[in-house]
């Protein structure tokens, strides 16, 4: 339980004080500021205990916000909490700054009594916070919408409120993967990982339940549509597709994880707008969107010669866009010039590195980049530690292999069928930290 909650500008001025209990004192409010805010040295961790008292704090631009408590409570409950707060705050009034904090005084004293009570953390749901608190205060309501809103905080569906209706009934889904790569000079994966989310857009009338389904090794298994494959890593569905095997997933707190569990299916009801289904991780065969191929070789001390070959390996039919190679070059670097067949190259001194970009890339293309860099004498004898060539792009597949198998909506109380709604599923793929040794 949280004893109480502190906001602090960059100079530890006090903008928002709520203590919630009794053993919380006023005086933590100046321990905090003397031993974190102004502290000599910098605190790198986010939990500071000071004479039995425990501060958790998290940093948002240049404010603080301190929640202190003399209990032993759970460390990331309090982190989740102090994240959700500041996402309420901004789905109010937009940036998190000073002035903004000062603007809405009002308003964020009536959102911490209604987010937190008596140190336990209640509803953070946006949605269901903006329909009874708006900027203006408190509206005055009629006896049915004070039951609705009564029965939307306490009831089990409390992301969606009821009488929800729209012309058309539409369903967006977006596969957003980021993939993640460290290899060697000599093309060994020496790490690689997928961290994938999906967003939904949901405009559905009604109260519907979808329910979702996707390639997962588990499931498909579970169902026995999975045939013997060479690869024990991989299975294959009777239909061709392959399975791929999640090794760890996270939910929206709509979706019904009992049957999940006992049914292998991802049912839910969704809130209405934009949300995020579900997070998943794969770290079992990843489809690597690029090769990086680098070729470095030293020509006395003062000149390197560099050469870099990409190459794609995703079908010819599809593009990369946005595509961006930063080879990195010596701290003595006095002269670059360098030659590319396709895009445009150029060497940027302040980053002390030659950036290549590629506007489109078709699949199972192949291009080259050589540069001839010229370097100053110095007396340093230390070797250059040759930093990994990073990349950039963005590719409209999901590199991990995931598929959305099905997508079905059902709304028994209401006039429309799966049939009627009209859904849309896109798969985007990103690079995240992709890294090639020379």
């Amino acid at each position: 339980m949280i004893g109480g909650l502190f906001v602090y500008n960059h100079k530890g001025e006090v903008l928002i004080t709520r203590i919630y209990r009794d053993d919380i004192g006023r005086n933590v409010v100046d321990a905090f500021r003397v031993n974190v805010i102004h502290a000599r040295q910098q605190v790198r961790s986010p939990v500071t205990n000071i004479a039995r008292t425990s501060f958790f704090h998290i940093k948002r631009g240049n404010i603080w916000f301190a929640a202190v408590t003399r209990q032993n409570v759970n460390a990331a409950m309090v982190f989740e909490f102090l994240n959700k707060m500041c996402t309420v705050m901004s789905s109010y009034f937009g940036k998190i700054s000073e002035e903004n904090i000062k603007n809405n005084f009002v308003l964020i004293y009536e959102l911490l009594d209604e987010i937190l009570d008596f140190g336990y953390p209640q509803n953070t749901d946006t949605g269901i916070l903006k329909t009874f608190i708006t900027q203006q205060g408190v509206k005055s309501q009629s006896k049915e919408e004070t039951s609705q809103i009564t029965s939307q905080v306490t009831g089990q569906i409390g992301w969606r409120r009821e009488g929800i209706k729209y012309r058309r009934n539409e369903l967006f889904l977006d596969v957003l993967e980021s993939v993640n790569l460290l290899m060697s000079p000599q093309g060994q994966v020496l790490s690689a990982h997928v961290a994938g989310k999906i967003v939904m857009k949901s405009y559905l009338s009604g109260m519907p339940e979808c329910k979702f389904g996707i390639n997962d090794k588990v499931i498909m298994e579970s169902k026995g549509k999975t045939i013997g494959s060479d690869d024990p890593s991989r299975s294959t569905t009777s239909s061709g597709k392959s399975a791929i095997a999640i090794d760890d997933c996270q939910f929206h707190q709509c979706v019904k994880l009992s049957k999940f569990e006992t049914e292998h299916s991802i049912s839910f009801i969704p809130p209405d707008g934009e949300f995020e289904l579900m997070r998943y991780r794969t770290t079992k065969d990843i489809s690597l969107p690029f090769r990086v191929i680098p070729l470095v070789r030293e020509v006395g001390r003062q000149k390197m010669e560099v050469k870099v070959v990409v190459k794609s390996n995703f079908k010819p039919s599809l593009l990369a866009q946005k595509v961006e190679v930063r080879i990195p070059t010596p701290l003595n670097t006095s002269g670059v010039q360098v030659i590319c067949m396709k895009g445009k190259a150029k060497y940027k001194a302040s980053e002390n590195a030659i950036v290549w970009k590629i506007k489109r890339m078709g699949g199972m293309k192949e291009c080259q980049l050589s540069a001839e860099i010229e370097l100053l004498n110095t007396s340093d004898k230390k070797k250059w530690t040759r930093p990994p060539i990073s990349m950039n792009f963005e590719v409209p597949f999901a590199p991990s292999g995931f598929k959305v198998r099905y997508l079905k909506v059902f709304e028994p109380k209401l006039n429309y069928s799966d049939h009627d709604v009209i859904k849309w599923v896109r798969y985007i793929g990103k690079s995240g930290l992709y890294e090639t040794r020379c």
